[in-house]
């Protein structure tokens, strides 16, 4: 199935994504974008990811920002992405183990409404992370 690129003004998913001020390459790509872009960073949690917690907050982030494009996605697209969604999940999550917390803090957690359950990408980490989020893990 193909996302249209004409008419942003009919996609809820677009007019989110620019309301929450994403860049336009990821405005422009929808929900096919996020769902692919989140399918890449599996793979690099999986090869050991090599870039830094800033990084990885950012790609949680935008774990994040496809968990809200979902619930706004019509059905039909929020059908069709759903098993590649899952998947990714599932496949991440051999890969990571519990945090022990929020990894972007409690306040943050407390301020957005994240839990464990629901949000488990911010309260979870790579088992095997590269040297650089290695470090910046252990000194926070």
């Amino acid at each position: 199935m193909t996302q249209r690129t004409s008419g942003p003004n009919n996609d809820p998913v677009r007019e989110y994504l620019r309301r929450s001020g994403a860049p336009y390459s990821v405005v422009t790509q929808g929900l096919r974008g996020l769902v692919e872009n989140w399918e890449r960073v599996v793979e690099q949690v999986i090869a050991g990811y090599n870039l830094g917690l800033d990084d990885y907050l950012n790609d949680m982030d935008a774990r994040q920002l496809l968990a809200n494009a979902l619930e706004l996605a019509p059905d039909e697209f929020r059908e069709a992405f759903r098993p590649r969604v899952h998947d990714a999940d599932m496949r991440i999550r051999l890969e990571l183990v519990p945090a022990g917390r929020c990894l972007w803090g409690g306040i943050v957690a407390g301020e957005e409404g994240w839990n464990e359950e629901r949000n488990w990408w911010y309260f979870e980490r790579p088992r095997n992370p590269g040297p650089a989020l290695r470090r910046e893990l252990e000194e926070t």
